[in-house]
């Protein structure tokens, strides 16, 4: 199966948001990625649900909203109905994480779970039954243009495992490149967000391309 390639607009022009998405769904994209950053759970402050209502008529591709905030469950219905896609969250930032998935598919939106690089895949054994999405951090969260972190790998392959014939995917965000996206998907990877490789040149037909 080919590998989809989620931008993530952390790395986009903010002034021009709109005309951003517009130009990644036409160079190819197949998720929209929104880092959605709080200043308290990681070291950032970005964009809030408004903004991602805003963004929605730009485009009919999925939107993949990573909450990187705490608490989380608080939140979840206004990016409901802002019009996410997939919401994630992080095992991290809520103390019952069944819960907060039944409520996003209450919603009916797909769920996710997001891991920290510290973070053992294990946490998501007993919640498989409630994910469509486990997100791997393969950096620290909370800044774009950082090193992709090695012993990610391993942590999606044994996730790879875990899930057997589920149909969850698996997605990478942090570091992600045209050099080292084939050994991502090669350990069982689906979703590849790329922010500083797909805007990093006008061409983003050319950098989608290469990812994949």
């Amino acid at each position: 199966m080919p590998v989809k390639i989620a931008p993530s607009i952390l790395s986009a022009d903010f002034a021009r948001l709109g005309e951003e998405i517009r130009a990644i769904d036409a160079a190819g994209a197949d998720y929209v990625h929104i880092d959605v950053m709080d200043g308290h759970f990681v070291p950032n402050l970005t964009i809030g649900p408004m903004v991602v209502k805003a963004l929605r008529p730009h485009t009919a591709k999925i939107f993949d909203v990573h909450l990187m905030i705490e608490p989380v469950d608080p939140h979840i219905a206004a990016y409901a109905e802002a019009g996410s896609d997939i919401i994630t969250v992080h095992a991290e930032a809520t103390r019952h994480l069944d819960r907060c998935l039944q409520l996003i598919r209450s919603f009916g939106r797909k769920a996710g779970v997001s891991l920290n690089p510290a973070t053992p895949e294990c946490v998501v054994e007993y919640v498989l039954d409630k994910l469509d999405l486990i997100l791997v951090m393969s950096v620290n969260p909370g800044f774009g243009g950082q090193s992709f972190l090695p012993s990610a790998l391993e942590k999606i392959a044994k996730l790879r495992a875990l899930i057997g014939n589920r149909p969850i995917e698996i997605e990478v965000d942090g570091g992600v490149t045209a050099e080292n996206a084939q050994s991502i998907a090669a350990a069982g990877a689906q979703v590849l967000v790329a922010g500083s490789a797909v805007f990093r040149t006008a061409d983003y037909r050319s950098n989608i391309a290469a990812l994949r």
